[in-house]
């Protein structure tokens, strides 16, 4: 056990009651080794367990295999073989012997041990293996004395341990009962009730523990909140006992330290003591009708209850007159709610149903019935006193119509007043129950929907934003490449005389500058088509528009194309662009903010847009001087709107570029993409 509670997978600070039991647990090392290395099981002691014992069981071993091998001799013998039924050598009175047939039985000397049950068989020993036998057995008393010598040993091996044993009995029983417990909570699907000190009982969709969870119907119950008494009516067989139990047992259990079969968050209150006056006491040798019994112990409760107590009445004031017997109920009711007491009690009158519907401290409940199928539903609504549904049961059934119409004249107008009344009570209550479960279903219905769109709009989104910055990214590593070659180009184009070779490094640049242009078009998937785009007639070299794919503003430097498109430079950036995504010069709002321009400055947006530059070289600059200059490129920038910029460094130690990253997260312009290098 403290191997099992000490294992890996297991832990311990979330056990802290479990963690103490174990850890006074005693156990012995040597002791269990040795136990276990002389007994083999239950039955066997191993042979190793003493040497006396080894050496008794070798020459037992040793005798029966001559035994054995001399009973072969004669049953394959030509002298015996036809006197035997069968060719074996079998056990009897813990002795060897031979099958014989019956009319032989006196060719062979020796002791009869057993006859067949058919008596045409008899096992002999014969006079040959007597002594054989003889010391056999011999041996195995020897064994047996061996044996006993040898547990008595290991038993001894206890005595300076006998307290921790004890102790031992006493921590293993808890622990058992501990995890029994825990295993008929997992069987009842039970839940850990709340302990209250306010004196209520609150159960939530509770259930009797001894009746299939399958077909048990479950009740929601609140006592001692708004009303101290509960009166449970409603006709026979529909589960007005069954409820009382229910509360009896599962607040025995809370209180016993046993889980519930009830949803969470159900609570109870250790009560001193519990009372129950349930079934019928009644015995003609003791002179007790049911009124007497029942009345000896309402006697008893009266005398031991206190104001912290449970009692549970089960047909208060029946078997007597109903006049006086209600009377009496509504008295000793009201002696138990100025006690103080929580009771719930079952009833049939009527009259008690009149007092709980005008009493404070009371409150009626009643069992559900269907009329249609004459069956009841076991389902418990409080707040309403149920009928007995005497009349209705009774058509059902068969009875003649003229004596139920009597029965129903005889009433008193009042009488038949309060049934109506109670009967649209209870019609209106089981509507509104109906509907609220109803509207309980949709409303979790409609959570459900709601946390599953919002979930999968979250990861829409998500998964959006990811692919913008991709593109973005994607985009903007296409660009650097491309301008990598074309530098490669016109580097090869500078150097060249060869008019081939210019003329192919001419077209290879052309042809670079087109697919950058028709990749950075086609990936561009956030760009927005210009709300008024300019028309071909509009366009002019050297005019500014405002070009909505990169969302700046930039100088056109050719004409419209065949294809509708025009260069347009924006910093030093050229580029071919559609006519639908060029729109009018936007004017860009002077930032209050650290990067903003100078308000004394008279120099515009657009003019900075024109002159600022999208890549900066430091190669050559110590880390400080390099600093300076790339802090102010990033200022101008920001203030020229530019989306990417590009800086030139040196490979060196790598100080400037991780002092670049620190530039980049105090700049609220620069976004956290990761730094690219090209070598």
């Amino acid at each position: 056990m403290k191997d099992y509670f000490n294992k890996d997978f297991l832990d311990l600070s979330e056990y802290p009651i479990l963690t103490k039991l174990f850890a006074q647990l005693y156990a012995n090392k040597n002791v269990t080794d040795k136990i276990l290395s002389c007994i083999l099981d239950e039955n066997t002691i191993d042979d190793k367990a003493s040497k006396a014992l080894q050496s008794i069981r070798r020459q037992e071993r040793k005798l029966e295999q001559d035994i054995r091998a001399k009973l072969n001799d004669m049953i394959h013998s030509s002298t015996y073989s036809k006197y035997i039924q069968e060719n074996i050598v079998t056990l009897r009175n813990e002795r060897f012997v031979i099958p014989v047939k019956e009319e032989y039985r006196s060719q062979i000397k020796g002791f009869v041990h057993d006859i067949s049950n058919a008596g045409s068989t008899i096992f002999i020993e014969p006079i040959s293996v007597f002594e054989m036998n003889n010391e056999l057995n011999s041996l195995k008393k020897e064994e047996e004395l061996e044996i006993q010598n040898i547990l008595q040993e290991l038993t001894t091996l206890f005595y300076p341990y006998r307290e921790e044993l004890k102790l031992d009995v006493c921590f293993i029983g808890k622990l058992d009962f501990i995890f029994a417990k825990a295993k008929l909570s997992k069987t009842m699907k039970a839940t850990t009730p709340l302990i209250n000190s306010h004196k209520e009982i609150h159960l939530k969709n509770a259930r009797h523990p001894f009746i299939d969870k399958d077909k048990v119907v479950p009740f929601s119950l609140d006592l001692g909140n708004d009303f101290s008494v509960l009166l449970i009516t409603g006709p026979n067989t529909g589960g007005k006992t069954v409820t009382l139990k229910t509360v009896g047992l599962l607040t025995c259990m809370a209180c016993s330290g046993l889980n519930i079969p009830c949803d969470e968050n159900s609570s109870i209150y250790v009560f001193d003591t519990i009372f129950a006056d349930i079934g019928d006491d009644q015995s003609i040798l003791d002179s007790l009708s049911t009124f007497s019994s029942h009345m000896l112990n309402i006697v008893e409760i009266t005398k031991q209850a206190t104001e912290n107590s449970l009692i549970l009445v089960d047909e208060l004031g029946s078997g007597t007159d109903p006049l006086e017997g209600a009377n009496l109920a509504i008295s000793i009711l009201d002696h138990f709610k100025h006690l103080g007491s929580l009771t719930i009690a079952t009833t049939h009158y009527q009259e008690l149903k009149q007092y709980a519907l005008v009493t404070d401290g009371f409150e009626n409940a009643s069992v559900e019935f269907d009329i249609s199928t004459l069956s009841p539903t076991y389902r418990l609504l409080v707040g309403i006193p149920g009928k007995s549904n005497a009349f209705e049961i009774s058509k059902k059934l068969g009875l003649q119509e003229d004596i139920i119409t009597k029965a129903q004249n005889l009433m008193t107008s009042n009488q038949v007043d309060i049934e109506n009344l109670l009967k649209n009570i209870y019609d209106d209550k089981s509507f509104i129950e109906k509907e609220k479960s109803e509207i309980s279903k949709e409303l979790e219905r409609i959570t459900h929907l709601r946390k599953t769109l919002e979930k999968e709009n979250d990861v829409v989104k998500r998964q959006e934003q990811d692919l913008i910055q991709n593109a973005k990214i994607k985009a903007r590593n296409i660009l650097l490449d491309a301008k990598e070659e074309a530098d490669t180009i016109i580097k090869q184009m500078n150097s060249s005389t060869n008019h081939k070779e210019l003329e192919h490094a001419r077209n290879t640049l052309n042809t670079k500058i087109k697919n950058v242009n028709l990749i950075n078009n086609d990936n561009d998937t956030n760009s927005k088509v210009a709300k008024n785009p300019l028309k071909p007639e509009q366009l002019k070299p050297n005019m500014e528009v405002f070009v909505t794919s990169l969302q700046q503003n930039g100088i056109v430097l050719s004409h419209v194309s065949k294809s509708n498109e025009v260069q347009v430079q924006v910093g030093s950036l050229k580029m071919n662009v559609a006519l639908k995504h060029l729109s009018l010069p936007h004017t860009i709002k002077k930032s209050n903010s650290s990067l903003a321009v100078n308000h004394n400055l008279n120099s515009s947006p657009i003019s900075k847009t024109k002159t600022a530059k999208s890549e900066v070289n430091v190669i050559g600059l110590n880390v400080e001087e390099a600093i300076f200059v790339v802090d102010k490129f990033l200022d101008d920038a920001a203030l020229s709107r530019l989306q990417t910029v590009r800086i030139v460094h040196g490979k060196g130690t790598g100080k400037l570029r991780n002092r670049y990253s620190a530039i980049f997260e105090k700049k609220s312009t620069c976004k956290k993409f990761p730094l690219r290098d090209l070598w």
